[in-house]
């Protein structure tokens, strides 16, 4: 692994790590801010995960998530959204190939060689994490912002016990029905729609839901409404009496100023719950 930089960060160390992944094919960047005291003992660990365009650094350099986590004592790690570099397909639209990751195992050609993304945040990364770096593996929390909202839901739900919370900012809530969704499933999953529903947070709350508490804040102002679809996810909670909050955001848009806005009150529910 190799150590791109590291910074003196409210008390703590905001690193940029690089290294070689086998999920990918290629190597892969992430950034990680270690609170003070990681320079004593362990310390739990909440997961960001990035929209589309992103890279590890956006959420990294525009949420303000390292004072708030500073505050509470939690390490904050910052994936990529995608693998990349030469050889790794792409494509010319900005929401499929590089940067568009959407967090699943790619099954069809060209894009199965390198993205399986869901193995890499979910199996590898960790590992590396956990080998590495002064972190608690059993508490973990995990949050996301709009394709990366849609990847905190669907991990959390899918991986029962792992994640004591789980908080979105504007996530793709059901991409299955939705223009961001259909686009990028049937491209990396291919034509048969029984293999997508394990990526919609929708269908999957409404099979099950999440075993501890869910945050969720959507703007009203945001411009993509039409394609996250917050209100299938609000309704399937509420069918399924899902302990959580759902929050309409009054005149917020999708942008990082939005979520840099709550970004405090998400890190204090995950520090709550990974206190219990």
């Amino acid at each position: 692994m190799e150590t791109i930089s590291e910074n003196k960060c409210f008390g703590g160390v905001q690193g940029v790590y690089r290294h070689p992944s086998k999920a990918t094919g290629c190597d892969m960047t992430f950034g990680l801010f270690l609170p003070a005291e990681a320079a004593l003992h362990p310390v739990p660990l909440l997961w960001y995960l990035s929209g589309l365009t992103c890279t590890h650094e956006n959420a990294m350099s525009k949420a303000g998530l390292q004072a708030h986590a500073a505050a509470h004592g939690l390490a904050v790690v910052f994936p990529d959204t995608s693998p990349r570099g030469e050889g790794v397909a792409d494509d010319p639209a900005y929401d499929l190939g590089q940067g568009a990751g959407f967090y699943v195992n790619a099954t069809q050609t060209p894009w199965a060689p390198h993205f399986q993304m869901w193995d890499y945040i979910t199996d590898e990364l960790p590992r590396v994490l956990f080998a590495n770096f002064a972190l608690e593996e059993d508490r973990q929390a995990i949050t996301g912002h709009s394709m990366g909202g849609h990847g905190a839901l669907t991990m959390a739900m899918r991986l029962p016990g792992r994640f004591a919370s789980v908080s979105a900012f504007a996530p793709i809530a059901n991409p299955t029905a939705s223009d961001w969704g259909r686009k990028q499933l049937g491209a990396y999953l291919g034509a048969d729609e029984s293999t997508w529903g394990v990526h919609d947070a929708t269908l999957l709350m409404q099979n099950g839901g999440f075993d501890g508490d869910i945050l969720i804040d959507q703007g009203t102002s945001d411009q993509f409404l039409d394609l996250l679809r917050p209100e299938t996810l609000a309704q399937a909670m509420a069918a399924t009496r899902q302990p959580g909050s759902f929050r309409m955001q009054n005149g917020y848009d999708h942008s990082y100023f939005f979520v840099s806005t709550f970004a405090g009150e998400h890190v204090a529910f995950h520090a709550e719950a990974l206190a219990r």
